[in-house]
């Protein structure tokens, strides 16, 4: 007969099981976005992504299904944090004005931790099969619809068209960093005070949506 406690090793073996191949996962997105942002995704093969992780290339397969499975998950998953994560700090906020600074400081950590991802998503994007890519799209338009509804708490009576279009030019100026950044990822101005020039610009960026701009 099988015991509670039994149960209990089994049910706590399978979840240490699946949180490790859920870390390998995230190693292989990560090691895969520095080589498809320096290579680009043409230049990248199975075998160099599992080579940049300790595995030969046809061990990925037990990860992900190809090198496209690759780059749509890494674009998936970055798309789905940035949502998730910009909405819970929106909840999280006591004001609109406070939703979007939480919104500015949390797209700021973003553009200067993953500029490699920045890259791969605006030069790879058209390499990811269409329903994949449609999935992006549908998360990102979401993101952009989070911003645009604080902007209108915010900017009350600015119409909603002219918030967007503010959204996506903030968004330009945040995620730059790829061509501000070293190659290493660090800014001559340092960390903090690049952080706080990034998030003046687009705060500025967004009020000029405003009457006053």
């Amino acid at each position: 007969m099988l015991t509670n406690t039994n149960i209990g090793v089994y049910d706590g073996t399978m979840s240490q099981t699946r949180a490790r191949n859920g870390t390998r996962r995230d190693e292989i997105l990560d090691a895969a976005a520095e080589l498809f942002a320096e290579r680009g995704y043409h230049g990248v093969s199975i075998d160099d992504i599992g080579a940049a992780v300790g595995m030969s290339g046809p061990a990925i397969y037990r990860h992900f299904a190809s090198k496209e499975d690759v780059l749509s998950q890494m674009l998936l998953r970055i798309s789905q944090r940035l949502l998730e994560e910009g909405g819970r700090r929106v909840v999280a906020a006591a004001s609109a004005p406070g939703a979007l600074e939480a919104l500015l400081r949390w797209h700021v950590d973003f553009a200067l931790g993953q500029p490699a991802l920045i890259t791969v998503h605006g030069r790879e994007l058209g390499n990811v099969p269409e329903p994949a890519r449609r999935q992006i799209r549908r998360l990102q338009r979401l993101y952009v619809e989070e911003w645009v509804t604080v902007l209108s708490e915010v900017l009350p009576g600015v119409p909603q068209a002219r918030l967007r279009a503010a959204t996506h030019a903030a968004f330009g100026l945040l995620n730059s960093t790829p061509y501000t950044l070293g190659k290493h990822g660090a800014s001559e101005l340092g960390a903090e005070a690049m952080a706080d020039l990034l998030h003046a610009m687009a705060r500025a960026a967004l009020m000029a949506a405003g009457p006053a701009g």
